[in-house]
């Protein structure tokens, strides 16, 4: 199989305060990206506030000591830039050659955000606009008591902009203690993609920063997770649709597996209908939903993500529906997935796979993430190698291995019964009543 290059050259220092600072140049690139990412995030809100950290980062562009929100915006907009902040940092774009300006207001938000009350209150009004649509959501619901069933008490197995309860106890005292005391040059990762010299947005990056308090490196504990089971959870709503989510608690985005994960779920429930096995099977043959999918891939990350696998149904068909899915995962486990159906996805997915780094802000992006995984120089490269070498023999290994249909937990929302759910949970068929 033909593998394009994918190679993404980049320079990495490491500045006097402990900034890491990534650089990847590209001649003849129209727009420069920045993405500076904050290590912690949602993990360090306190117990009884979580939303803190999510805040935090979302209002990081609502003014600086330098700038309120509409200085900002008039800098911006001339040049074509934006910028966003969010719980792990700020990131944003703007044409090549003001890639200065992008890194002096970045610096603004990241070390001197001046958090106005006013804005503050109108943001957690929002949000909680927005917690209490959810609070009545079925696919809101269902998808945040998954994670749970998956997470348990852990920082992932909830929302990571808060609940109606959490966040109506924030303060924007909170948030300032928040940045004062997480946001720190040694838990920041600094990533710059455009047509740059290294080694003069390195002299940017060390005058504008230099004043950025060190810190302390973050400092994590080893996760505790439920052991898979088919544990089961309702949301009770009177809608005309089921929403399901079926799964058990996946892999870290480092494991050895990976590329032949994301060539599995291509088989199995990610890629496009013509190699995509459950939504052919679910929605095209079966017809129960138009929205269904599955992975394992997609949610890794520094800690497991999940096997996810989702589906849009009507209530009678929820059993059919689940049994479906587990038949599906069993196939992969006890038969070679046949060498043509293997090359139609593996093709698909070196395909696409490449079109996505067009963007600078995807290259800042995957330049963060190979920090924070600490990849090797060549990872990018030799990803779409491996993509290329899975064998169907790989395929059937890993699903074997990755894989657990009879230990899936289970979050339903619609006109379901707890006491059905919990069974079809256990037992994943139907059974016939009297």
């Amino acid at each position: 199989m033909s593998v394009p290059k994918l190679v993404l050259p980049f320079q990495r220092f490491v500045l006097d305060n402990g900034v890491v600072l990534l650089v990847s140049p590209r001649p003849g690139a129209s727009l420069c990206a920045v993405s500076v990412h904050i290590r912690g995030g949602p993990a360090l809100d306190k117990p009884g506030r979580e939303g803190t950290a999510f805040l935090a980062g979302s209002l990081v562009d609502q003014g600086t000591a330098q700038h309120d929100d509409e200085q900002i915006a008039e800098l911006l907009e001339p040049e074509g830039g934006e910028m966003a902040g969010d719980a792990a940092g700020v990131s944003g774009s703007i044409v090549n050659e003001r890639w200065k300006l992008l890194l002096e207001l970045c610096s603004e938000m990241v070390t001197a955000p001046k958090y106005p009350t006013d804005k503050f209150n109108l943001h957690k009004k929002r949000l909680l606009d927005r917690l209490l649509v959810e609070r009545d959501d079925p696919r809101t619901q269902a998808g945040l008591g998954f994670r749970k069933l998956i997470y348990g008490d852990h920082w992932l197995g909830r929302a990571a902009y808060g609940s109606l309860e959490s966040v109506q106890r924030i303060r924007v005292e909170d948030l300032r203690a928040h940045h004062r005391d997480h946001w720190v040059a040694k838990r920041a990762i600094i990533a710059v993609c455009g047509d740059v010299d290294p080694k003069a947005v390195r002299r940017e990056v060390q005058k504008l920063f230099s004043r950025w308090k060190s810190g302390t490196p973050l400092s994590t504990t080893p996760p505790q997770f439920p052991e898979c089971s088919t544990a089961s959870a309702v949301f009770a709503a009177k809608r005309a649709q089921v929403h399901v989510y079926l799964g058990h608690l996946g892999i870290p985005r480092r494991h050895p597996d990976y590329p032949a994960l994301v060539v599995m779920d291509h088989v199995l429930g990610t890629g496009p209908g013509f190699t995509n096995r459950i939504a052919r099977v679910l929605r095209d043959e079966l017809g129960l939903a138009y929205t269904v999918n599955a992975n394992i891939h997609g949610s890794a990350g520094v800690l497991p993500g999940m096997f996810t696998a989702y589906i849009g149904t009507s209530p009678q068909n929820v059993a059919t529906a689940v049994e479906g899915f587990r038949r599906e995962m069993r196939r992969l486990q006890e038969e070679p997935v046949p060498a043509e159906e293997l090359e139609v996805a593996k093709s698909y997915l070196i395909g696409s796979f490449p079109l996505g780094f067009e963007r600078a802000a995807r290259r800042a992006g995957y330049l963060i993430s190979a920090e924070v995984h600490q990849f090797p120089e060549d990872a990018l490269e030799r990803l779409l190698e491996s993509f290329a070498s899975v064998s169907a023999e790989d395929v059937q290994r890993v699903a074997r291995l990755h894989l657990h249909p009879d230990q899936c937990s289970m979050s339903v929302s619609g006109p379901v019964s707890a006491r059905e759910i919990a069974r079809i949970a256990r037992e994943g068929v139907a059974q016939p009543t009297h």
